[in-house]
């Protein structure tokens, strides 16, 4: 058997796609009938232009080879994140040639990696698994200045019509998609496996804080660690919160993205000065401060393609044990309050509403082991293996 994973981020990259891929590839290796190999075809890390990770292009580790493109030099923005993509996918297709294989697996935030998936499972006569983490025409028509979306949108619905078309099963990250997918797609099979909790973060709820004590009077640390783009709208949120609690809370933002100048003029308008930025950090030194943290914040922009989506941060905060702040609406919202003990929801942007919802919380760690052990990523990833064979094995 041989299989070809096409993902535009896996490890040594900081982000969910490629946390989610490795963890996938590892349970693929082991799962896999002997004698099966398995071509991963990503990209040189580049998810921040403010974090780099030294990766070989080209790395073979027993049954798996990894073959990483590299990229022109890239920010966030759309003409940019084109050109990136355009590099990759003509590497991608000239790197998978013809080789017959028996199954392609695609992982896709932003729609044109499962196309690209798509494509060459059609060029190689292989069945195509595709794993969709967003909903790339909703999410574009709203994100997008308004010209730009309305000439964009039947361009993409097309391509996504034929790519799921073209997939043997589709697997959903969020079961928030299942009303866009299934009423659009009704032939269609679909799986659910979500993200999940990695092994490091399984284990560090209750670790001790690698600060102390916070001393009687101090403001509470608040933590947001992730990207800082139009889908977070953290500059929407963070100005007003932060001023409304100057004095109560020092907010720590980890991360890069599109929207960080965004973010960083917002608060100096707003003379902010209990909101520090920081850069993208190893996952060792992050799990640092995690535990350092008070509260850990999450939020989503207050779109209604957003209302669909379930962030993989979720998981990773719910782990730790930490009071979690979200301002999240719909499938996320009701994720949270459903299955995480000591979470307070409020609606994004909404700063009033935050502060309450802040109030509503204990500032305590709250051990989360039935939720931990429901969405271990190495149990998920297991069963999305096996998932995957499964296909493979229908032939093609």
């Amino acid at each position: 058997m041989k299989i070809l994973v096409l993902s535009f981020y896996y490890r040594p990259d900081l982000c969910a796609g490629s946390f989610r891929t490795t963890a996938l590839v590892e349970s693929l290796r082991e799962r896999m009938p002997p004698g099966a190999t398995i071509d991963v075809v990503t990209t040189l890390p580049n998810r921040y232009s403010s974090f780099t990770a030294d990766a070989p292009e080209l790395e073979h580790d027993g049954a798996v080879t990894i073959s990483r493109i590299a990229l022109p030099a890239h920010q966030s923005g759309m003409l940019d994140q084109s050109r990136a993509f355009v590099t990759f996918a003509r590497a991608a297709r000239e790197r998978a040639g013809t080789t017959r294989y028996d199954i392609v697996f695609a992982t896709s935030s932003r729609l044109m990696t499962a196309a690209l998936g798509a494509t060459i499972a059609r060029r190689v006569g292989a069945p195509l698994y595709l794993d969709i983490r967003d909903i790339f025409v909703d999410t574009i028509a709203e994100v997008a200045a308004r010209p730009i979306a309305w000439s964009l949108s039947p361009f993409f619905s097309s391509i996504e019509r034929w790519t799921v078309g073209t997939a043997r099963k589709v697997n959903l990250v969020s079961r928030g998609f299942a009303e866009y997918f299934g009423t659009r797609y009704p032939r269609q099979r679909f799986s659910y496996f979500t993200n999940g909790i990695d092994d490091e973060f399984a284990g560090s709820a209750g670790s001790p804080a690698q600060g102390g004590e916070r001393a009687a009077g101090a403001p509470l640390t608040v933590l947001y660690a992730g990207n800082l783009g139009e889908g977070q709208g953290l500059h929407a949120i963070l100005p007003p919160l932060a001023r409304r609690l100057a004095g109560r809370v020092h907010f720590q933002v980890i991360g890069d993205g599109g929207r960080k100048r965004a973010l960083e003029q917002a608060l100096a308008e707003a003379g902010v000065t209990n909101v520090e930025l920081r850069p993208p950090v190893p996952r060792p030194r992050l799990l640092e401060l995690y535990r350092a943290a008070d509260v850990l914040f999450l939020h989503l922009n207050d779109y209604d393609a957003f209302r669909k989506v379930l962030p993989s941060k979720i998981f990773e905060y719910g782990a730790l044990g930490k009071p979690v702040w979200a301002g999240v609406a719909g499938h996320a919202a009701e994720f949270i309050r459903a299955e995480l003990d000591n979470a307070a929801v409020f609606p994004p942007c909404d700063a009033d509403a935050a502060v309450r919802a802040l109030d509503s919380l204990a500032i305590s760690d709250t051990p989360r082991s039935a939720f931990v052990a429901k969405y271990a990523r190495a149990a998920i990833s297991r069963d999305m293996a096996d998932d995957i064979l499964a296909v493979a094995r229908e032939g093609r």
